[in-house]
């Protein structure tokens, strides 16, 4: 029991190690501006990217049911490997919007290896408290892809090629430590093949529907959030001349805060029920998306800073409750499947409402634009008030998961 116990800190430190891959361009977007000539649009494009190649990646990956035919350490440990050689593509000097956007789609598809297998790695070892499990582990990911943004606020004095080969060598770190100290979980339960009516059937479940709808409308306003908080950073800096934000630190702090809220999620879940706590915090980040066009009128900095970071807390608190529920009610033998499956379609929403707010972003200097993130979450409320037995759609508080 304690050697199982023992395996939750090694996955979640090998998570935060690869998914700093995720946003290392993101943090990166001044100099990849001067340095290859393109344009400030290219955060949309370039984060764009990376979802496309993670949609993509998982799609792949759940067609051919990769992590529950193979030992998902092993795919975890090719995938980082993989993910940081493409990385390490933004260093080459010739590079061209072209070619930036096709490295970072590469590292997207390799990502789908890491992330959702990094889940369906602990649904193997934590039958029993997965919530608070997926908590940690989503705390990981949101912590590294805040991470290039701390690189980049700390590694002032040094090129920015650091903080590629830094977030390269860490997803190199995190694979070999997945491999090595995480052989298969006691609930992992081999699938004998290629399972195409479990990609097609997987909504026929009521319960596992819902849940994945509220997460679809999470994600439509999770990466987008994400992707635009330097850019609201700037923008109040830009209304207030007198503030002098450190923005890749304020960015790390405002997305990284994310990974405790998901821990305390987690936590919160088993006391009070996990769709009641992502009902929660999908309505008060809802809050933030429609109070969003008012931020920037506030004159106290600090005031401004306080509810950026309850935003970025909000805004992916629900995360792992709704992976949790996806997870306890997906058929032992498609677990991974069911959770890359709706993986991709998340992320593939999150390309539509990025692409918008870029759009907008073009064509008005209104900050009334971030309203249009509540779309999701409005959504994906709507789709959890429509499953009424609460007590058939979770776990019962005292029975085991």
């Amino acid at each position: 029991m304690n050697r199982i116990k023992a395996i939750l800190p090694i996955i979640v430190v090998a998570q935060f190690f690869c998914t700093s891959l995720w946003f290392a361009s993101n943090a990166l977007m001044s100099d990849l501006v001067s340095n290859f000539g393109l344009t400030a649009s290219a955060v949309g494009q370039l984060t764009s990217a990376v979802q496309f190649g993670f949609i993509l990646g998982t799609l792949v990956f759940a067609l051919l049911a990769i992590a529950d035919r193979f030992s998902p350490s092993k795919v975890f440990l090719i995938c980082a490997v993989l993910g940081a050689v493409f990385n390490t593509g933004i260093l080459w000097e010739a590079n061209t919007l072209v070619t930036i956007i096709s490295i970072r789609f590469l590292t997207g598809f390799f990502l789908a290896g890491i992330y959702p297998v990094g889940m369906k790695i602990a649904a193997d070892y934590f039958e029993k408290g997965l919530g608070k499990s997926l908590g940690f582990l989503v705390g990981a990911l949101v912590l590294g892809t805040a991470f290039p943004h701390l690189l980049k606020g700390m590694t002032k004095a040094f090129p920015w090629e650091s903080v590629i080969i830094t977030t390269s060598s860490l997803a190199v770190l995190g694979g070999l430590m997945m491999l090595i100290l995480v052989p298969d979980g006691p609930y992992r339960k081999q699938s004998r093949g290629i399972r195409l009516s479990a990609f097609f059937g997987i909504f026929r479940n009521q319960n596992l529907r819902a849940a994945a709808f509220g997460y679809f409308g999470h994600m439509w306003e999770l990466y987008a959030f994400w992707t635009f908080t330097p850019l609201m950073l700037k923008t109040y800096s830009d209304f207030h001349p007198e503030t002098n934000f450190n923005i890749p630190v304020l960015s790390f702090l405002i997305i990284g805060i994310g990974g405790l809220a998901c821990v305390l999620s987690g936590y919160f879940s088993e006391n009070f029920g996990t769709k009641k706590i992502a009902f929660i915090s999908l309505s008060l980040s809802c809050a933030c998306c429609l109070g969003s066009p008012f931020l920037f009128t506030i004159e106290s900095k600090g005031i401004f800073i306080a509810f950026m970071l309850f935003w970025g807390m909000t805004v992916v608190a629900d995360s792992p409750l709704f992976s949790t529920l996806i997870a306890q009610n997906a058929a032992a033998e498609i677990k991974g499947t069911a959770l890359t499956i709706v993986n991709s379609i998340g992320f593939a929403i999150t390309i539509i409402s990025i692409q918008l707010i870029s759009s907008l972003k073009t064509s008005t200097d209104s900050n009334s634009i971030y309203i249009c993130l509540a779309i999701g979450p409005i959504f994906g409320l709507l789709a959890l008030a429509k499953e009424k037995k609460a007590s058939d759609f979770t776990l019962h508080k005292n029975a085991p998961e």
